[in-house]
């Protein structure tokens, strides 16, 4: 059971993670840690991967070992599903949105719910007599012990409250929204679902078996941790999807226009005096193609004085006579001239006595589209020197 919970935790964490490494602005937008919302999800997606390591029989083990008090990690568990379980329903309030007073108010009264019951989990832990160690059990073993039977009620009770609020805000939330956010709020309601019905569930039947005198262990021990781990994993992808499946194809996008621009980078790197990132390696696609263009701009800056007109205006001619459109045409004849003008400038030759004012398409458009043109045209047979 321990290599389950472990790679529930590890799948979380790594979720958890990803959304840290966003670009730390983006279109004038806040950094990820003072973005709410992405706080918020970065804390509930990380609770959630500390109580799973911390739920798995090893680390209960190490835990009680550590302390030197037996079961000493079920209080420490319940307490961080119950604030995991605050976590989802602050996360789902800074989704939702609205004024502002309104958001604080509601995570205010979140914490004023779920702060007193880990409060309580901890008093009834130490009220009762739980000496015999359990680290796949313990709820129904000490179902009838008074103290413990009141904190496993507890925490299933705090847990089952925030999954029903999930489940009942997708269903209503879904009908007004479409595209990826509805996608997002099923694939909540279907984590919700599998947490209500295949965890608590079977943990509430369990224990209630046990107060009736009947052993139906099996449904805590074997059933209820596998499953909590898959609606972990489901509900979890649900939040992250809408916010990470964008910023993947942008990165896609940025790492397939990073490529293009390779054929101009290495034409014209060695003009080029932008300071170079430290470690590169580790950047996102989006950075390392920002940063490639930000270098490519300043090499072309450098090279305008080689920039002449006369090659282009051949070239130009020559890419019309062979029937290209005029915008072909142009990009072309720019290709050819800032080849002629880097290989000029690599030999170290003197600057054109007068420099050219055109300027290449490729610097009058937004964005990197117009210098994947400009490195394609590069790569045509006629425009290398």
């Amino acid at each position: 059971m321990s290599l389950v919970v472990y790679l529930a935790a590890g799948v979380l964490a790594l979720s958890a993670l990803v959304l840290l490494r966003r670009p730390r602005m983006t279109a004038g937008k806040p950094s990820a840690l003072r973005n709410p919302l992405t706080v918020s999800t970065i804390v509930a997606i990380t609770l959630g991967a500390v109580v799973f390591v911390c739920s798995a029989p090893m680390t209960l083990a190490a835990v009680n070992d550590l302390t030197g008090i037996p079961n000493f990690g079920a209080p420490l568990t319940y307490g961080l599903l119950s604030a995991y379980s605050c976590s989802l329903l602050i996360l789902l309030i800074h989704w939702r949105g609205g004024p502002r007073e309104r958001v604080r108010r509601l995570v205010l009264r979140s914490l004023a719910v779920y702060v007193p019951l880990i409060v309580a989990i901890v008093v009834l832990f130490a009220l009762a007599d739980a000496r015999v160690e359990r680290l796949t059990d313990l709820d129904t073993y000490y179902a009838d012990t008074p103290g413990m039977r009141e904190m496993i009620v507890l925490y299933l009770l705090g847990h089952s409250a925030v999954m029903v609020a999930l489940a009942v805000v997708c269903v209503r939330w879904a009908r007004e929204v479409d595209g990826l956010l509805r996608t997002g709020l099923r694939l909540i309601l279907v984590g919700a679902l599998l947490d209500v019905v295949g965890f608590q569930l079977t943990k509430y039947t369990a224990v209630v078996a046990r107060w009736a005198g009947h052993d139906l262990d099996f449904l805590s021990t074997k059933i209820a941790p596998p499953m909590a781990a898959l609606a972990a994993l489901i509900w979890s992808s649900g939040f992250v999807l809408p916010r990470l499946l964008p910023a993947a194809v942008g990165h896609w996008r940025g790492l397939r226009d990073y490529r293009k621009l390779a054929p101009l980078w290495l034409r014209v790197k060695f003009a080029s005096t932008a300071p170079k990132p430290p470690a590169l390696w580790w950047q996102l696609p989006e950075e390392r193609l920002h940063w490639r263009e930000v270098a490519i701009h300043d090499a072309l800056l450098a090279l305008a004085p080689y920039f002449d007109d006369r090659v282009r205006e051949r070239a130009l001619s020559a890419a019309l006579d062979d029937g290209r459109s005029a915008h072909e045409a142009r990009v072309a004849a720019e290709a050819a001239m800032l080849a002629a003008a880097a290989r000029r400038a690599r030999a170290h030759e003197e600057p054109l006595g007068t420099p050219s004012t055109y300027r290449l398409h490729a610097t009058e458009v937004a964005g990197a589209g117009g210098l994947v043109e400009l490195a394609q045209a590069l790569t045509a047979p006629r425009t290398t020197p």
